[in-house]
């Protein structure tokens, strides 16, 4: 049995943010002992992937980006293109593999975490805090103990919700033979794609030079598609949308993200805790996650080291989540068309406001004013009826 101050499950995003905070107090705060515990390779250990946030410059990973964008461009489905400079944001591109790399060199020498590799199948309060049980990389029994566990993986099933969408993707990482791509601007959301009778799609594009670009195809929708289902709208988008001509794929990446209104509980026993999508982190209406999630362990690490119980907060506020509970349910009943939703607020609402609107940063008048530049009728339908309709496992779809 270890004994350890905090147990941190999971070195995705959120487990490895947490435990940099936590490893780098404040001045004249000791360093705790933090123990990492990581997936072995396989199945439990997601592939390379790809998080975009925004934020002002200098951010704290910005030695690690892909790509960084000042210009922000979405395409409504006639192809007319709304344009912002969303100052003082810069939208920004990180790779998994650049982030692990950066904070390994951050972490590296004394009162770095301990590292370990191992499957994990149970946590548990005991007397002394909570206990990490599971089967280390060479086979052996592992037991940890901790005074704090902070539980960062993807969750094993989403809780009962009155709405349950999921954005699905699958990215390009392209080379062209001739400069299409304008490196200056990032297409958020491009919706010359053939939208779905719920949710919406639209083409990504992240370009990195005049040559390379990230290219994705997104869903808002209920079910996923199958392999061949998302090679036909990738192909459709790159050869008939963007008209790239000859390219090479490098690389690809696929992902899910749960967009419900579910309650993630943050706290699940005396001494356990979830953090990331698991604790809540991914915004319902976006799918964004990762810029909440350094909101969340930077307050983690904060309450640890003023000696508070360190209860991750909510990622999102409460109105936030009650106005994206609207949204989904308006897009998930076909009651609201997703592709002239976001192309009308993007066109009528100024760039940098929507970006905080979307971060949860913005006031009451200035939400109620973003609120009038929607569907209104629609959307008050759906706030009338949303306190009527009970909350159901995602996977039970009567009468939905």
């Amino acid at each position: 049995m270890h004994e350890t101050d905090v147990i941190v499950v999971g070195a995705g995003a959120a487990g490895l943010s947490l435990a940099y905070r936590l490893c780098t107090p404040p001045p004249g705060r000791p360093i705790p002992d933090v123990t990492l515990v990581d997936a072995p390779a396989g199945p439990l250990r997601p592939p390379e992937r790809t998080w975009c946030f925004w934020e002002t410059s200098p951010g704290d990973f910005d030695g690690a980006l892909t790509g960084s964008w000042e210009s922000l461009r979405v395409r409504g489905r006639d192809g007319a293109a709304s344009v912002g400079r969303p100052a003082p944001y810069h939208y920004k591109m990180l790779r998994s593999g650049a982030f692990e790399a950066l904070l390994a060199r951050r972490l590296d020498g004394p009162g770095a975490p301990r590292r370990v590799v191992a499957r994990i199948d149970g946590i548990k309060d005991v007397a002394s805090g909570a206990e990490v049980t599971g089967v280390a990389a060479d086979g052996s029994p592992l037991a940890l103990r901790g005074r704090w566990v902070f539980d960062s993986r993807p969750p094993r099933a989403l809780p009962p919700a009155r709405t349950t969408l999921l954005q699905h993707f699958r990215g390009w990482f392209v080379r062209t033979d001739r400069p299409v791509f304008d490196p200056r601007t990032a297409d958020l959301m491009d919706f010359r794609t053939p939208q779905p009778p719920h949710g919406l799609s639209f083409g990504y594009v992240l370009p990195t030079s005049a040559h390379e670009a990230l290219v994705e195809y997104t869903e808002f929708s209920r079910e996923v598609l199958d392999d061949a289902g998302y090679d036909a709208a990738l192909r459709h988008y790159v050869q008939q949308v963007l008209g790239l001509g000859p390219f090479e794929v490098t690389a690809s990446e696929q992902g899910v993200i749960p967009m419900t209104d579910g309650r993630f509980p943050r706290r699940v026993g005396r001494s356990v805790f979830r953090i990331g999508t698991a604790g809540g982190a991914t915004r319902p209406s976006t799918g964004y996650t990762f810029a909440a999630v350094q909101r969340q362990t930077r307050a983690v690490a904060a309450a640890y080291h003023a000696g508070r119980v360190p209860e991750p907060p909510p990622a999102h506020s409460a109105r936030a989540r009650a106005m994206d509970a609207v949204l989904l349910r308006g897009l998930d009943s076909g009651r609201v068309d997703g592709a002239a939703f976001f192309e009308g607020l993007f066109r009528r609402v100024p760039m940098e406001r929507l970006l905080r609107f979307l971060d949860g940063d913005t006031r009451p008048y200035e939400d109620f004013a973003i609120g009038l530049r929607t569907p209104v009728g629609p959307m008050l339908r759906t706030v009338a009826e949303l306190p009527w309709l009970p909350r159901r496992p995602p996977e039970d779809r009567r009468d939905r």
